[in-house]
């Protein structure tokens, strides 16, 4: 299965089409519109507001397409201070999901991995066939991390996320920010927790 990169082309995140699943909902709705008949679900991976901007914009335009997240970042939805929307100068879509996910949930081919430590309830989407990760923003290419240092950040959890992601086999790597890595996705993995353990 191939997946499709929506770049957004603005400090927000990317969103990625893989299948009927549409990862994060930043990116603005004409990005999505020619991939709408196809996507039955969003997963959003966290729910800060660069990840969600579009949700209800993209739900509509995508046939009222089941929204997912980790049940503990649902609040973020529609509260500014968790969803950090006074950041970008704006507020929080204020919707409730239609579905809560939790560690090892499947979306289709893909598993959840809950991945705290950017925020509570972060996760990544792991599909063993294909050896693809989309991987919020837990992890990016080039080694890097995100953030722990908002509400609801905590390093030593972030930490423990990186170090569970370096037992899969990624040969994609598809993180929320930044160009993704169609090979050599565990080695973006195994460098993001040296940097995190020795500079983070």
């Amino acid at each position: 299965m191939s997946v499709r990169w929506i770049a957004s082309g603005t400090t927000y995140a990317n969103s990625f089409v893989y299948g009927d699943v549409l990862v994060d909902a930043g990116v603005l709705p004409m990005a999505v519109q020619p991939y709408a008949g196809a996507i039955e679900t969003i997963v959003i991976t966290h729910a800060h507001y660069d990840h969600i901007a579009h949700i209800k914009e993209i739900a509509r335009i995508c046939n009222d397409a089941t929204v997912c997240i980790h049940e503990a970042d649902a609040p973020g939805l529609a509260d500014d201070a968790r969803s950090l929307a006074a950041f970008f100068g704006a507020r929080s879509p204020g919707i409730v999901p239609d579905t809560t996910l939790r560690d090892g949930d499947r979306v289709g081919s893909l598993r959840v991995i809950h991945t705290p430590g950017h925020t509570p309830g972060g996760i990544c989407l792991y599909d063993a066939e294909t050896r693809v990760l989309f991987s919020g923003d837990t992890v990016f290419t080039g080694g890097s991390f995100g953030r722990y240092d908002f509400p609801g950040g905590d390093r030593e959890a972030l930490a423990a996320s990186i170090e569970r992601l370096t037992t899969l086999d990624v040969v994609g790597l598809y993180p929320g920010h930044g160009e993704p890595a169609p090979t050599g996705g565990g080695r973006h993995i195994a460098a993001a927790r040296e940097a995190l353990r020795y500079y983070g």
